[in-house]
């Protein structure tokens, strides 16, 4: 079961697959499949030894960290928030008319 896929299923595909293309085109497909295949192997290969023979390149050690000093843990004092704009004084019945 290649790809997981279910023997039977796989028959009627392939029987799908000849009907709609015809003996005469599913050699050409194949081929070309093939040399697509063919292709794709050879650069990745190319790639790899590319990649494998690439010098690496030295990083300057790091200089460890310093040590960090533990905070005081002492609670802040409490603070309170004061308006800083005074409230108008509210308007008068006579005053909101006019």
């Amino acid at each position: 079961m290649p790809f997981g896929i279910h023997p039977g299923f796989l028959l009627v595909l392939l029987i799908i697959v000849l009907v709609v293309f015809g003996p005469g085109k599913l050699g050409d497909i194949g081929g070309a499949v093939g040399r697509g295949m063919r292709e794709f192997r050879k650069e990745s290969e190319k790639m790899m030894n590319d990649v494998k023979t690439e010098p690496a390149t030295e990083t300057p050690p790091v200089a460890p960290a310093a040590p960090v000093q533990p905070v005081a843990s002492t609670p802040a004092a409490p603070t309170t928030v004061t308006p800083s704009v005074t409230p108008e004084p509210a308007k008068t019945e006579t005053e909101k008319s006019a």
